[in-house]
């Protein structure tokens, strides 16, 4: 069979040239409708979009003083999840809290000595108890005053909270079927909020709209990391590493906090990167920081991250 050639445009339609392209784009822009905010700003709640290895859903989150929030319940989770029982276990024994990390992440990583522990792995507060048996009442009353003054701090420091219930991240796959989840008066974590009751009134599906920020590509991260430090990508991974955190967070997932807490190999990937965005000799010395960072222990350790998280969703449709 003869090769057909190509087909002209026809004389009466000009090609657009790049200039035309450009201009159009923009004009499909402007006339994209804007997104009314005004309901997400007035209840300080946000709908958020999560892409997952098993898919793409719709949540909800917001930031409150930790004073003002009960955490969600993780006893029936960690119990019935096998997956967590096995590689995510906490033990509490003196009030000292361990956390057993991925064995493949840990063993890449290197062991630490407790003097060299980040922040986050750091034993609670019994660590700062007095080691001397015979401490002056004066010295006791100005440690108990430090140390309330340091609860009210921590108080009043806002964190994050999602749509979930007992442990697990509810995430719907249409606006459709969340709206109708908010309507429901189904028990979930976000139901504590004093705005809850208003939002149930009044979101619509046209409502569930994220931001820019508040969308985020968990799915992408570890074959980005895979492609080698020229093809990283640092706003995929930087804006990851703040979703995991919440996540972690308000999920209470120690296992993802310590290994994205200060000092462990994750958060020195992620201050590089945010240094290499910044032009001077402070994006310079990002680069190169980047360029000592092992892709092999990057990529496997957000692999563990995201499978945590994974194994923590509820998808509700």
């Amino acid at each position: 069979m003869a090769r057909q050639s190509p087909q002209r445009p026809d004389a009466d339609e000009p090609e657009l040239d790049d200039t035309t392209a450009s201009t159009a784009d923009d004009e499909v822009e402007a006339n994209r409708p804007v997104v009314d905010r005004t309901l997400w700003d007035e209840l300080r709640i946000d709908p958020v979009e999560i892409a997952l290895p098993s898919g793409t859903g719709f949540t909800l989150r917001a930031y409150r003083p930790a004073r003002e929030l009960t955490p969600t319940d993780v006893a029936e989770r960690d119990q019935d999840d096998p997956f967590l029982a096995r590689r995510q276990v906490v033990e509490a024994e003196d009030d000292e809290e361990v956390v057993i990390l991925d064995e493949e992440f840990a063993a890449l990583t290197g062991d630490e000595d407790e003097d060299e522990r980040p922040e986050g792995r750091r034993r609670g507060r019994a660590e700062a108890v007095d080691e001397e048996a015979e401490t002056d009442e004066d010295d006791t009353d100005e440690d108990e005053a430090d140390e309330d003054e340091a609860d009210d701090a921590a108080g009043d420091e806002e964190v994050p909270v999602f749509l979930s219930h007992r442990g697990k991240l509810l995430l719907f796959k249409t606006p459709e079927s969340l709206v109708s989840f908010v309507r429901s008066g189904a028990p979930n974590d976000l139901s504590q909020l004093d705005s809850w009751n208003e939002l149930s009134d009044r979101v619509e599906p046209d409502d569930i709209t994220p931001l820019d920020e508040d969308t985020y590509e968990l799915d992408l991260v570890v074959e980005n990391l895979r492609g080698g430090h020229d093809a990283w990508d640092p706003t995929l991974l930087i804006e990851a590493g703040e979703i995991a955190r919440d996540l972690a967070y308000a999920l209470r997932l120690p296992g993802v906090l310590d290994m994205l807490s200060a000092g462990s190999s994750l958060d020195d990937l992620d201050e590089a990167l945010r240094a290499s965005v910044n032009g001077g000799i402070g994006g310079f010395l990002g680069r190169r920081r980047l360029k000592k960072i092992g892709a092999q222990t990057a990529s496997l350790g957000w692999r563990t991250i995201v499978g945590k998280i994974s194994a923590v969703v509820d998808w509700r449709d």
